[in-house]
């Protein structure tokens, strides 16, 4: 994943700029970067972030960036901001989003005569590199960045820095935010709407889906109109979205109660035959929802574990699996008296691989629990997503939903029965759930429905995207784009 952050201002842009992009450190572990532009032009700074937070790595670099006008984002994949000279200008760009057909792309640009890209290791190229090759094609930066979002397949949200200011575009379908704050001599650009309150900014516009605007210190002009569809994806309310942030009006931390009310609501409603003696969220994203639950059942919340963030804030946790889930575990320290005797009921965000929260329910047993009730706050997870980095899985495997699935099923899946495990009323889904409980040795499991979900949320169904849990988040063609030829389901992108 990753996110976005831009600044215009009639005074120096650094400070604001440096800790807008820092607000987004929840989003992305790989690499930072900034970009300003100032007396003496462009200047860059890109730095490796995975083993150190953003603060410490750009902290200098605060000086010597001199600008009114600048762009950063923190990064899940490529470096960036780019620099760029075209027929265009000289700018900059920087991106958040995911390019499905790039080998496509790359086939229709050479053939229009664009001779090489920069190559990174293993064979890969800079993916934002390709979007500005997409821009340059065209004749102004409008039809250029229109002309990219109509060519990719996936999501592109971006931000692209001139001399005279930012020109800001949200992904076609909207599928990631974009929103404009205001202050006195300054504009902002971002994709987290909290990151710009304590800077002193306030909310002045969302970009709707495909909206192209431009910004500089005297105001914002709309570039393009906003589309009339939009496919926001619902997991930013669930998990990826700070708590502070709104999307579309819809505050995380409001949603997330809901989501938890919901779920006591319909234990509630199976006749209280499970009275756990605490409610608890996973840390951090799992909270609001136990406290949401909490405040609609009236079962106590508490925190049987604390998270010990010192020396391993979730900015730059390992790339690597097998550490992620070691790091993982060592940061929840138990309380014994929250845990000896008790029945616990435990609400995460989601249910990926399992490892993670198994691992935790067996840490639960082991300090003394009875019982480990466990409600994840979204449906199971059946696709990965194919419009956003959100997954760093490279096989469907990966997910316990699919894994269950293909042992009950055999290899060669089809997508009419996934729907069928998709649907909480069907005899499949009912037996899958079962199953998962069994193996991660929970008391009870329940997952949230996607129906309670999309009220939740408090959006239209049609307007956003829940491609993961039902495999039809795609506008116009349920999910079939993305099906393998042989009518199998498509895999973990």
């Amino acid at each position: 994943m990753g996110g976005i952050f831009g600044v215009v201002s009639k005074k120096s842009c650094t400070l604001d700029l440096f800790f807008g992009i820092d607000y987004h450190s929840h989003l992305g572990t790989k690499r930072g970067g900034m970009a300003v532009y100032g007396p003496n032009g462009f200047n860059r700074s890109i730095h490796n972030i995975e083993n150190s937070p953003f603060r410490t790595k750009f902290e200098h670099d605060v000086d010597e960036l001199e600008g009114n006008i600048g762009i950063g984002c923190i990064s899940d994949t490529e470096p960036q901001p780019l620099l760029i000279q075209s027929h265009l200008g000289s700018y900059a760009l920087t991106t958040v989003g995911k390019i499905n057909n790039e080998t496509e792309l790359l086939k229709y640009v050479y053939e229009k005569g664009h001779t090489h890209f920069l190559e990174h290791s293993g064979g890969r190229i800079n993916t934002t590199e390709l979007v500005a090759t997409l821009i340059d094609s065209q004749a102004t930066f409008t039809e250029g960045i229109s002309f990219a979002q109509d060519m990719i397949d996936g999501s592109m949200t971006m931000l692209l820095l001139t001399k005279d200011g930012i020109i800001a575009s949200r992904d076609k379908l909207g599928r990631t935010p974009m929103v404009i704050g205001e202050k006195e001599d300054a504009y902002c650009a971002s994709f987290e709407s909290f990151a710009y309150i304590n800077l002193g900014y306030h909310d002045f516009y969302e970009l709707g889906p495909g909206e192209i605007v431009a910004i500089n210190p005297e105001g914002m002009t709309q570039l393009k109109a906003p589309g009339e569809k939009m496919q926001i994806c619902s997991f930013l309310w669930v998990y990826y979205g700070y708590p502070t942030s709104a999307y579309e009006g819809i505050n995380v931390e409001v949603m997330r109660y809901n989501c938890g009310a919901m779920l006591a609501k319909h234990d509630m409603a199976e006749g209280g035959n499970i009275r756990p003696d605490i409610v608890a969220g996973v840390p951090d994203s799992g909270i609001a929802h136990a406290v949401g639950y909490a405040n609609a059942s009236g079962i106590p919340f508490a925190r049987p574990f604390i998270k010990y963030t010192p020396t391993w804030p979730r900015s730059f946790m390992p790339q690597n699996q097998q550490q992620r889930n070691l790091i993982a575990r060592m940061k929840l320290i138990p309380v014994d008296a929250l845990i000896r005797d008790k029945s616990l009921l435990l609400i995460d965000d989601s249910i990926v691989r399992g490892t993670q929260l198994g691992e935790t329910t067996e840490f639960l047993y082991n300090s003394g629990a009875r019982e480990v009730h466990i409600r994840p706050a979204c449906p199971p997870l059946l696709f990965g997503c194919p419009y956003l980095n959100f997954s760093r899985s490279s096989s469907d495997l990966d997910l316990i939903t699919r894994r269950v699935i293909r042992d009950r099923e055999g290899d060669n899946v089809s997508m009419d029965t996934l729907y069928d495990y998709a649907n909480p009323e069907s005899r499949n889904y009912e037996e899958m759930v079962e199953e998962i409980r069994r193996r991660q040795n929970f008391t009870t499991l329940r997952f949230h429905r996607l129906d309670d979900l999309v009220t939740s949320i408090g959006l239209p169904e049609e307007k956003l995207c829940t491609y993961c849990w039902s495999g039809k988040g795609c506008s116009g063609c349920g999910g079939a784009c993305h099906s393998q030829s042989n009518g199998e389901a498509p895999g973990i992108l």
